[in-house]
C-alpha cells in the first residue's frame, strides 16, 4: 500500500500533504516553489510508494470551475506524463484557504505566521486529503 499524496496547486506555491503508509491520517509535507514540483514529486516517490495523487479542484460557489483551473490543468496534464502509473483524483477544495486560517487561529499561531502564505498552502493540502480520506472511509457494517 502506498501513500496518498495532495496538490493544492498554485500559480506560485503548491502546498502538500502525505498521508501515512496506512492512509489513516493526512500530514502536511512542504510547501514548494510551482515550476519546481514535479521534480520534487519524483525526489519524494524515489524514497516512499505513493499510489495516488488528490488535487485540490477549486470551484466557484455555483459550481462552475474557477479561473485557477487554467493554470491547474496543464499542471495536471505534466503530472500525469511525469507519473503514468499514479492515479489522479480532484477534490473539491472550497473554502480550504478559510479552514486553513481557522485551523491556524485556534492553534494558537501568532498573526505573523498565519500570515505565511507558505504555511497557508500546506495546511489547505492536509484539509483536501483529510477531506479525501474522510470522503472515502469504509462505515462498519451492523
Amino acid at each position: 500500500m502506498g501513500r496518498i499524496l495532495a496538490i493544492d496547486y498554485g500559480q506560485k506555491r503548491v502546498g502538500i500533504a502525505v498521508t501515512d503508509i496506512l492512509q489513516i491520517s493526512a500530514n502536511g509535507l512542504d510547501t514548494v516553489l510551482s515550476h519546481e514540483v514535479l521534480n520534487f514529486l519524483a525526489k519524494y516517490i524515489e524514497k516512499e510508494p505513493v499510489e495516488k495523487f488528490v488535487i485540490g479542484l477549486p470551484k466557484q460557489m455555483n459550481g462552475e470551475d474557477s479561473d485557477s483551473m487554467k493554470y491547474i490543468r496543464p499542471f495536471v496534464v505534466g503530472l500525469q506524463r511525469k507519473f503514468p502509473e499514479i492515479e489522479v483524483v480532484y477534490v473539491d477544495e472550497r473554502f480550504t484557504s478559510v479552514l486553513a486560517h481557522k485551523a491556524m487561529l485556534e492553534g494558537g499561531l501568532k498573526k505573523k505566521d498565519r500570515q505565511n502564505k507558505a504555511l497557508v498552502d500546506k495546511i489547505s493540502a492536509t484539509i483536501i486529503l483529510q477531506s479525501y480520506l474522510e470522503s472515502n472511509r469504509q462505515l462498519p457494517s451492523f
